[in-house]
């Protein structure tokens, strides 16, 4: 197992970077184009939600990346500082999208299906002082 490590402002100017991070990471382990680009959508939606909904204090707390490396998995972990997300309550809460037009659809509440449709593997939990968001793509052989 391998870990690198990446810590960026918690503000979307620097999301790019934490995607041009995966996919050097994920081209060297021989993921499928469109395996990086699911993990790239993915982990970019996890960043902007740990902007969105983590620390709203002044000093803007960063945002810790950690990618995972096995021998047939990449794992990503994005972790935030702020108030706990509770994962269980919101999946439990979500109810189907329903609406007779696309401008009657509520705005947000679908990054965490969007992580769910795209990883093999998707958990949050709340730390101590944030959140933590943990997904894993295995290698397709």
């Amino acid at each position: 197992m391998q870990e690198i490590r990446l810590q960026i402002p918690a503000h979307a100017d620097y999301i790019d970077l934490v995607r041009i991070c995966l996919y050097g990471i994920a081209s060297k382990l021989s993921f499928s184009y469109e395996d990086i680009e699911d993990m790239k959508v993915a982990v970019s939606e996890a960043c902007n939600n740990a902007v969105l909904h983590g620390s709203q204090s002044p000093e803007s707390f960063p945002i810790d990346i950690c990618f995972v490396i096995e021998k047939s998995s990449l794992a990503m972990k994005i972790k935030n500082d702020g108030p706990a997300f509770l994962y269980a309550e919101a999946l439990n809460n979500a109810a189907p999208l329903q609406a007779e037009e696309i401008s009657e659809l509520p705005v947000g509440g679908l990054g965490i299906y969007i992580m769910q449709a795209l990883m093999d593997e998707v958990s949050v939990r709340a730390t101590a002082n944030g959140n933590e968001v943990v997904m894993v793509k295995h290698v397709a052989r």
